[in-house]
């Protein structure tokens, strides 16, 4: 039974996300989507843990489920931002704990309460707090608990940023490395960049959407088979044995699409790949400041070999463009939001499958005669084989992605998948 996962989103309580970040409404966008579990997000806050408390019931251990009988399944599952000190230097990292159970929950709760740490002011709270000591911490509280460092190569806040980061895991978690199973590896980056690191070896990559809003949900996930549907222990024992025959393979956003993944001066609008920006001294060219060094400068700054040698021993992946981008393209407009792409995205995930198998699974013969735009088709064939091109994201900015150049999509009679 294929299960596919969803770690990192966020509520309505965390800043720069969508009000409409409310349970019953993640539940109904993760079946369109074809998310089978996702987090809950932000459990630390108190109004968002009242509203899990009120709405969520245990399915089966540390899985949960809205009461009176969702759609999808929940985990309890939360991002925690840290700034401290350490090495002489200010550390800012971004790390997913995952719970299992709401009574450990309110156990967390109460003991970083009781620290005056402020839950209120964020769905995502700022811990003053080392990485190691807050690992320590929880596990204390409860040994089941989990870290796993979140989008760990974003520049500002992760545990290899460029800005504030460490260089390795053992750097940022000391003694309590030996429990970090996983790390996320973010929007920027995918697999085949973070096999170049050997370090990286005894951990499994995830990936995850970082949701601020439910048409997000599901940029990046996570696929898994089971015989029995899962538990959180047995989450956690794939994660930590690595085990290849339950974990099948990330869903992954195009790297370059990623808002970090080039050098970049967003002021500017300056943006290159690593060998350029050391030719600029990794300043702008324009004012002189210096770069945002994005996550493929990162990567390879740390990488030790060629991540081709050992692909054939990982968990592999397959990339996506999220389907309203596709639309989009096809329908000749910029925006995901417009009415013509809504419409189109609705009437496809309520008729033929949802996003997840559109996009993966479903016969392109199937989609070309269901689709109100001829084009769909071709371009998700397209997107399949990684034919497109990607102007790459820096400094904040997204990447942009042309599957049929600049030109558009071919006139309906030119394509043909029969």
């Amino acid at each position: 039974m294929r299960y596919i996962v969803d770690w990192h989103i966020h509520s309505k309580y965390s800043r720069a996300c969508s009000k409409q970040l409310e349970l019953p409404v993640i539940d109904e966008w993760c079946a369109r989507k074809g998310i089978d579990i996702v987090a809950t997000g932000d459990w630390t806050h108190p109004e968002w843990f009242a509203h899990i408390k009120e709405h969520l019931e245990e399915k089966r251990q540390g899985i949960y489920q809205l009461k009176g009988g969702g759609k999808r399944e929940f985990m309890l599952v939360q991002e925690f931002s840290q700034i401290y000190k350490k090495g002489d230097k200010t550390r800012r990292v971004h790390n997913l704990v995952f719970s299992p159970s709401i009574e450990t929950c309110e156990k967390v709760i109460a003991e970083l309460t009781r620290r005056n740490f402020n839950l209120k002011a964020d769905g995502r709270p700022i811990l003053g707090i080392d990485s190691e000591d807050l690992y320590k911490l929880l596990k204390e509280i409860d040994e089941k608990i989990i870290i796993i460092p979140a989008h760990a190569w974003t520049p500002w806040y992760a545990i290899f940023g460029s800005k504030s980061g460490f260089d390795s895991i053992e750097e940022c978690f000391g003694e309590m490395s030996q429990y970090i199973y996983a790390i996320e590896t973010g929007l920027s980056s995918d697999p085949l960049m973070n096999w170049q690191l050997s370090g990286l070896d005894d951990v499994v990559l995830i990936s995850n959407s970082d949701a601020h809003s439910p048409r997000n949900l599901g940029r990046e996930a996570n696929v898994f088979e089971f015989d029995e549907p899962p538990t959180y222990d047995e989450f956690v024992r794939v994660l930590r044995e690595k085990d290849r025959e339950r974990f099948k393979y990330t869903i992954e956003f195009y790297p370059q699409e990623g808002k970090y993944h080039f050098d970049g001066c967003s002021g500017c609008k300056f943006s290159c790949d690593p060998k350029e920006s050391k030719r600029h001294g990794e300043r702008c060219p324009t004012c002189h400041k210096p770069l945002t060094l994005g996550v493929h400068h990162r990567v390879e700054e740390l990488s030790d070999r060629d991540a081709h040698t050992v692909a054939n021993r990982k968990i592999p992946f397959k990339s996506i463009v999220p389907l309203a981008e596709i639309i989009a393209e096809v329908v000749g407009v910029k925006s995901t939001q417009s009415k013509k792409v809504l419409a189109e995205y609705f009437r496809l995930t309520d008729e033929l499958a949802d996003e997840f198998t559109l996009l993966l699974d479903t016969p392109l013969q199937a989609i070309q005669a269901a689709s109100a735009y001829p084009n769909l088709a071709e371009a998700i064939s397209r997107m399949r084989k990684g034919e497109m091109n990607i102007q790459p994201g820096y400094d904040g900015i997204y990447g942009t992605v042309k599957i049929f150049g600049e030109k558009g999509p071919p006139a309906p009679k030119q394509s043909s998948l029969l």
